[in-house]
């Protein structure tokens, strides 16, 4: 019965944080490049796991061994947390590894390389999700995942890759830009970003890792952005100043 008592807190909270970041004004994003200008992960990453294969058993055990982590009240918590769809909300959580608070108020600069390299680097996912159209670990065992407020959103798109993944890591790769000196702890948080996926129900494990690569792939184009490369310069020099 506790266990569903803090079910019931944990989706209250993330409601509430939801309703708060929509109020919040919303600052125009600015692509580095559009998505047919990004690489095509169709051609990049490999089909996901098919069923009966060994890859696909793992994907089964390890979807049981999220469930097992939902018993950890806190892992729970941070599961629910990072299912969070708001930028504003991923630069909060990756503003205590980076060791410095990002907003568009404070770090105008460093919260706009953020915002602007998620954007353009996260389409890379909406190639991949359309065409294999894979369904959900919850859907698949006909179970709600840990997330349940998120079903009915998460249900209109397939779960190869993540998107949550994918933003999670840019996040890290983009900020390890900035800060080198906390990269260890930047990409820490964002791998347990992936995990909490696989043990909210809403990601196969495989999803997950093809999503740290695709986000890094994504990466890599982006270096090749002139304006990109000058936005990098003015946030390490906002940095310096903090």
């Amino acid at each position: 019965m506790y266990i569903c008592c803090d079910m019931k807190k944990i989706r209250c909270l993330s409601l509430l944080a939801a309703v708060l970041l929509a109020a919040l004004p919303l600052r125009a994003q600015k692509l580095y490049f559009t998505q047919d200008e990004m690489p095509d992960m169709l051609r990049c990453l490999p089909a996901p796991p098919a069923e009966g294969s060994s890859e696909f058993d793992r994907d089964i055990l390890r979807y049981m061994w999220g469930k097992i982590q939902r018993e950890d009240k806190s892992r729970a918590a941070q599961a629910a947390l990072d299912a969070t769809w708001s930028l504003d909300t991923l630069a909060a959580i990756m503003s205590v590894p980076f060791g410095k608070a990002i907003s568009k108020e404070a770090t105008p600069e460093i919260y706009a390389l953020l915002v602007d390299g998620i954007s353009t680097i996260e389409q890379v996912r909406l190639k991949p999700k359309a065409f294999y159209s894979r369904k959900r670990p919850y859907v698949y065992f006909h179970e709600h995942s840990l997330t349940v407020w998120e079903e009915n959103e998460l249900s209109g798109e397939g779960s190869y890759p993540s998107g949550h993944t994918i933003r999670a890591w840019s996040a890290a790769l983009l900020l390890s830009e900035v800060n080198p000196a906390a990269c260890e702890a930047l990409f820490a948080r964002a791998y347990a970003a992936g995990e909490s996926r696989v043990i909210a129900g809403a990601h196969w494990q495989s999803d997950v890792d093809a999503s740290r690569l695709a986000a890094s792939i994504a990466y890599g184009r982006l270096q090749s952005s002139c304006e990109y490369r000058k936005q990098v310069k003015r946030a390490k020099k906002e940095f310096s100043r903090l």
